[in-house]
């Protein structure tokens, strides 16, 4: 299984993004073809102060999917390519670190 992680840094308005992220990216994300399941995490507290220099993390993506293959497959769908539309018109782009990770317990 491997999942693709997407760290959001706090946004200035977080009411306003959180809006714009669960109303419009999230239910294009649950339509992504291959998508097993999808956690959204709230970050509480950050235990290693100055571990990501001056960001602050706010909110955690972790999207899973079966393999390697099928997250490239996913990523070739018309519905990935406008979730990435989505998440440059609400601004997140720039509030975003993503990576991908292979699960392995």
């Amino acid at each position: 299984m491997i999942k693709y992680v997407a760290l959001y840094r706090k946004p200035a308005d977080a009411a306003d993004f959180d809006e714009k992220y669960f109303g419009s990216h999230k239910p294009l994300i649950d339509a992504v073809p291959g998508l097993l399941r999808q956690e959204i995490a709230k970050v509480t507290r950050t235990f290693v102060p100055g571990f990501l220099g001056e960001t602050e993390p706010y909110l955690i993506a972790e999207l899973y999917f079966e393999s390697k293959d099928a997250m490239k497959a996913a990523f070739g769908t018309p519905e990935w390519q406008a979730s990435g539309a989505n998440l440059t018109e609400i601004g997140g782009m720039e509030l975003v670190c993503m990576f991908s990770a292979e699960v392995v317990a």
